[in-house]
């Protein structure tokens, strides 16, 4: 039922994007397999005109696994930098691997348009507005409280190191070691001086 249903929404948009309907036919016959960890693992399929989605263990060309957040955060801006983290991993293919998320980001739907069509134009773009509204105070609260909480286990409990204080230590680290570097090249330039004069 969910496959049908996201295989419904991802062809719904084909027809309104060249540049997706050009990737659907270049991919005929390939498959990239999506596979959050310990969920579920999807099968996406071009037929050329259409995409196919089934769930299974059948081979693919190329197969992108992660947990539901990093699969999310492909979507995002710095897909990059969820590769980095190790957050997903790319196996086999991994220029297939890149269109088929090109063509998912091309297919992606726009919940305000589908809502406009159920409510009409200014109550979808007012619920898509108080929608950004609060995804954003989201956000802002969530990186609110996690500064908080690193400065209360830094400050309060004395659990971490404070920035700060860590920056101040990790520079007084480094200033010892180049005065011990420059001791030693002082010993060893003396050393070569005292058997010179000998």
């Amino acid at each position: 039922m969910l496959t049908a249903t996201i295989e419904n929404v991802l062809n719904r948009g084909l027809p309104r994007s060249p540049r997706a309907q050009q990737l659907c036919a270049e991919l005929t016959g390939r498959s990239v397999a999506i596979e959050v960890r310990e969920i579920t693992r999807l099968l996406v399929e071009s037929t050329g005109s259409t995409l196919r989605i089934t769930r299974g263990d059948a081979g693919a060309d190329a197969e992108i696994v992660g947990g539901p957040f990093g699969l999310l955060a492909l979507g995002g801006d710095t897909p990059e930098a969820v590769l980095q983290r190790g957050d997903v991993e790319i196996r086999g293919d991994a220029e297939l691997a890149q269109k088929f998320r090109e063509l998912a980001l091309l297919l992606r739907p726009d919940l305000e348009e589908a809502l406009a069509d159920l409510t009409g134009d200014v109550p979808a773009h007012q619920v898509g507005r108080f929608a950004r509204m609060a995804l954003g105070w989201t956000r802002k609260a969530a990186a609110t409280t996690a500064e908080n909480f690193a400065e209360y286990l830094g400050h309060e409990r004395q659990d971490l190191v404070p920035k700060n204080e860590g920056e101040h230590f990790l520079r007084g680290v480094d200033a010892v070691r180049e005065d011990v570097d420059r001791l030693e090249a002082r010993i060893a330039l003396l050393g070569q001086r005292r058997g010179g004069a000998q």
